[in-house]
């Protein structure tokens, strides 16, 4: 029995921890990051004491909790940047990325956040340094508009984040067409190439199929 207890509570903690961080995405995904810790433990069914013993600081958790995200976002950027077309690979990554960020209200303010420990900072850095130079590189082939600036993509992730749906599908559908207007507006030489399906976003504001129908003028 001795000898059993110390493998018995490793594997005990390892499931409480475990617990916390799928309560921590899933509440920070649909709130955002001001969740009390306290929310966090009842929604993980674990106490406040076994939660501050895992992470004795909020943004160690935000850290934890978000490092898969962080990792795809990165690995989303050194694919476009390994692009020989570096407005291509651009456009991927923009594409690629609101997608991630649409899923996750949470991840959003914490990769935009300046608050330090919010999330890994060097992974942060890299990856905006990374397309700080792939978005140099798309302007001097002439795809990017000149006066681009990387605050111009964080507008874009910023609005993204703003994109409020019932359904992941239908989420992920109004990012993807949301992408491609950011796109089109980023563009050097804009091509009015088709825009993904609309999602119903309207029907509960417009009666009919008319609410998504294109607005033509006179």
């Amino acid at each position: 029995m001795s000898e059993r207890l110390p493998h018995t509570l490793r594997s005990d903690a390892l499931d409480n921890r475990a617990s916390i961080l799928d309560a921590a995405r899933a509440l920070f995904s649909a709130d955002g990051l001001d969740v009390p810790m306290r929310e966090i433990a009842r929604r993980a069914g674990v106490g406040p004491a076994t939660l501050y013993r895992h992470f004795p600081a909020k943004q160690t958790l935000i850290a934890e909790a978000f490092a898969d995200q962080l990792h795809a976002c990165r690995t989303i950027v050194d694919e476009g940047c390994a692009d020989p077309d570096p407005w291509r690979g651009l456009r991927g990554v923009i594409e690629k990325i609101c997608e991630v960020h649409a899923l996750d209200r949470g991840f959003t303010e914490a990769f935009l956040s300046t608050v330090p420990g919010g999330l890994d900072l060097a992974g942060r850095a890299y990856t905006l340094g990374a397309l700080a130079g792939l978005a140099r590189r798309a302007k001097d082939a002439g795809g990017l508009r000149p006066d681009f600036v990387l605050d111009d993509l964080v507008l874009v992730l910023m609005a993204n984040k703003g994109i409020h749906t019932r359904s992941a599908a239908t989420q992920i559908a109004a990012s993807r067409r949301f992408a491609a207007l950011a796109i089109q507006a980023l563009a050097a030489d804009p091509q009015r190439s088709p825009l993904p399906p609309a999602p119903r976003l309207a029907a509960a504001a417009t009666d009919g199929p008319a609410a998504n129908k294109p607005v033509t003028g006179h």
